[in-house]
């Protein structure tokens, strides 16, 4: 990257080729083609060839190998090519298998790309961040990650988390200025070039602009991906759960299969390399080494079956714990509701209020319309309504300085030059703003001293405001930039802005509600609007009283010890007036009681409870970048219906996984117990082949067809199961146990009857086995339907 941080911002501008106005369209395509896409370097995936020995480097595999060139050796070459076959057959199926997962998780990769907000030709556009190009202006507000190195044109409280790059703590302050020259020799430390962003860089506070000075692997956070290798996903807690089953079933199986060799030569029914291939297939037979394979396909196909539900699993653990979720702590606004707000009422003069919704604001103008806030953008459709455009107002005032919003003080200010002087407006919670207020306009639009009795006015038209359902705004303004701001404003009038709620999500609280999940709806709304809508989703009862504790407030919940909210937690449906804190302390009170939780957010402040949550769900089309990073789930059309659908496929995957789990197992436990039981007696059951083929036909592709079984009927009329409960609940030990005694015993019954022979059927060993091996087959493919 050149010095971009000693040059100013239009020197900046020249040297990244661009304007003001940004890139025109053929511009942004010809530097698109030449350098390539904004992504950061990936390690290059293993050969298929590399792939290949990968799967042979099991060491079950290499005894099979072993095995196999013994066989040759000894002039057995028939032994030897079906070993051979066997080994191959099941290296090119994991192969297989391996393929659809980095094809379902590539596609993954590509639907939750992130975007960026760039103004090309002067008209702002939303585009994905890997087209983004060296020379394109870039708009940013908290919330957004920095998609590429930016040179800051305009930077308003704008700060950054740069911990990932500088290691430091608490977020930097950003600005357009350009840094001082360092000494000769000397370069300005990352930390101090404070008017460029970085890649990857979560923006913490307000808002800015600049132009692209680096993209992919030439920004910083690039080259540092550059030195690192790419790792795999973690396994999930289920994988590693089964990997520790297999070692353990792995050294039991190991002792067997020795006293089976040792049993056999003792029998001298077997020749030694007999002894030996028999006791290497049964280790290749009764250990489950296909038993993480198939769950980690099964997880994997989960993952692209519900991105095609537009649910995006960022983690395969994610499909194993939807499964368990018991409580939904949904955000209100943009899940359960449509977030397309409007002003449907007002109080107060509109020219007033249209001004000052036009000016206290940041919404641009877009190829399709207005982009930003939906607040903000139902603020600035209601302004346009009476005439006042934001660009022309913007123009006629321009900007002097701004007090962005925050979740603490629930305002936003802005300070424009009007007519010679300086005008604030503020606009934000009603409660907040009228506290700040000391006259309020009357209907002709003259200041008038705030007494006790018009307080009273205005706070009973706000909750009569409220009552019906409505988020209500307060807007305020003050003459004089002068010190302390936000401080005796007049208020000018209420904004009424509706939300409706989005279609079908009534009945997907309904659905939840019968598949035992609770859902709870947080909200940032006043207690009677959050009420309202409450109502309609069916959270609360439609008409009459509330129950006790239905619904708490900010305040409220403040004041109550987390004991005491533990205890009233089972009956509140509808958290109003919450802050980020109070959603971590939420989540975190419902997971200590012992409850799975999903949390879903939109906003860079809900990022920590979406950590927190044991499943985070982002809102992929209107969130924040920092939210779907934080979360394990990101919903693609950001609706609440699209979470239950993922419950309802979280729990069918889980079903499939413990059904190939039994299946497996019993089959498993049958070929143990069978060949351990004629061993012990002296008989010569099977021959190594036909433990092979079981191994391979009926064991392997009926667990995998397994994981692929449609939902049962009951999957969302059932209560979900215990967040910390064992893939064995259930009473499966005693199921593996049975079927694998019940399946030995009808094997053996096989071989003694083939073996004494009956009538039409005169007895022989080679009978014996071939009933024996007929009867074991069987049984696994009836134990696959069975399951």
């Amino acid at each position: 990257m050149s010095d971009y941080h000693l040059m100013t911002a239009r020197e900046a501008l020249a040297a990244a080729g661009s304007g003001e106005q940004g890139l025109s369209p053929a511009q942004a395509a010809a530097r698109l083609q030449r350098q390539g896409e904004n992504k950061l370097p990936e390690s290059p995936p293993p050969s298929l060839f590399r792939r290949f020995l990968g799967q042979l480097g099991d060491p079950m595999v290499t005894v099979l190998l072993l095995a196999a060139l013994l066989s040759s050796f000894l002039g057995e070459w028939t032994d030897a090519a079906i070993i051979a076959g066997v080994v191959l057959a099941n290296a090119a199926l994991s192969l297989f298998q391996e393929g659809r997962a980095r094809r379902a998780t590539a596609a993954l990769a590509r639907l939750t790309a992130e975007e960026a907000r760039v103004r090309r030709a002067g008209e702002v556009t939303v585009l994905p961040g890997r087209e983004l190009v060296v020379g394109d202006v870039v708009l940013l507000e908290a919330g957004d990650v920095v998609p590429a190195d930016l040179r800051l044109l305009a930077a308003f409280d704008l700060r950054c988390d740069e911990s990932s790059l500088s290691g430091e703590a608490l977020p930097a302050e950003k600005t357009a200025e350009a840094c001082e020259r360092p000494a000769p020799g000397r370069e300005t430390p990352l930390s101090d070039r404070r008017c460029l962003a970085f890649m990857g860089c979560p923006v913490t506070r307000g808002r800015g602009e600049g132009v692209v000075v680096a993209c992919g692997g030439q920004t910083v956070m690039g080259r540092m991906a550059g030195l690192m290798d790419g790792e795999s996903s973690p396994p999930t807690p289920l994988q590693r759960r089964l990997s520790e089953l297999s070692r353990k079933l792995s050294w039991g199986v190991g002792g067997i299969c020795l006293l089976v060799f040792a049993l056999t030569l003792l029998s001298g029914g077997y020749r030694p390399l007999d002894a030996f291939l028999l006791a290497v297939s049964l280790a290749v037979a009764a250990v489950p080494e296909g038993l993480v394979v198939v769950v980690t396909l099964v997880l994997s196909l989960g993952v692209a079956a519900m991105s095609r539900k537009n649910a995006l699993a960022r983690a395969m653990s994610a499909v194993e714990g939807l499964g368990a979720v018991q409580v939904i702590c949904a955000d209100k606004t943009g899940t359960l509701t449509q977030n397309r707000m409007t002003v449907t009422a007002w109080v107060g003069p509109p020219r007033l209020l249209a001004e000052a919704g036009a000016l206290c604001s940041h919404v641009a103008r877009g190829a399709e319309g207005l982009i930003g806030e939906p607040t903000e953008t139902a603020l600035a459709f209601f302004a346009a309504s009476w005439g006042v455009e934001r660009q022309e107002a913007a123009e006629r005032c321009p900007l002097v300085a701004e007090l962005p919003f925050d979740s603490g003080r629930k305002l936003m200010s802005t300070l424009h030059r009007s007519s010679g002087t300086t005008r604030q407006y503020t606009k934000g919670a009603f409660e907040r703003v009228l506290e700040r207020c000391a006259a309020a306009v009357d209907d002709r639009g003259r200041p008038c001293p705030l007494d006790a009795e018009r307080r009273k006015l205005w706070q009973d038209k706000a909750e009569e405001m409220a009552g019906r359902g409505l988020r209500v705004l307060a807007a305020a303004f003050r003459d004089g930039g002068e010190e302390p701001l936000e401080e005796g404003l007049t208020l000018i009038g209420l904004y009424g802005i509706s939300d409706p709620p989005r279609p079908g999500a009534a009945e997907a609280v309904a659905a939840a509600a019968a598949a035992g999940v609770t859902t709870v709806m947080i909200s940032g709304d006043n207690a009677m609007t959050a009420t309202a809508v409450g109502r309609e989703l069916g959270l609360l009862p439609k008409d009459g009283p509330l129950p006790e504790h239905a619904v708490i407030s900010g305040d409220e919940l403040a004041a109550l010890s987390d004991r005491e909210l533990m205890k009233r937690l089972p009956q509140v449906r509808v958290f109003a007036r919450v802050t980020p804190e109070d959603k971590l302390r939420i989540v975190r009170l419902w997971q200590k009681k012992g409850r799975a939780v999903a949390m879903t957010g939109d906003g860079v402040n809900d990022a920590p409870a979406l950590t927190a949550a044991d499943i985070g769900v982002g809102m992929g089309k209107n969130g924040a970048e920092v939210c779907r990073r934080a979360a394990a789930l990101v919903l693609a059309d950001d609706d609440f219906s699209t979470i239950v659908a993922a419950i309802r496929e979280g729990r069918r995957i889980y079903d499939n996984i413990r059904r190939a789990i039994q299946f497996l197992l019993s089959s498993n436990l049958a070929e143990v117990l069978s060949i351990f039981a004629a061993a012990s007696l002296g008989l010569r059951l099977f021959l190594p082949v036909h433990l092979l083929w079981i191994n391979l036909i009926t064991d392997c592709l009926p667990a995998v067809a397994l994981g692929l079984e449609a939902a049962a009927p009951d999957v969302m009329v059932r209560p979900p199961r215990r967040r910390d409960e064992s893939v064995f609940a259930g009473g499966m030990y005693g199921a593996i146990l049975r079927h694998g005694c019940y399946m030995a015993g009808l094997t053996l019954t096989a071989f003694y009857l083939g073996a004494a022979g009956f009538p039409g059927c005169p007895g022989s060993p080679a009978a014996a086995t071939a009933m024996a091996f007929v009867t074991l087959s069987t049984s696994e493919l009836l134990q696959a339907w069975n399951m």
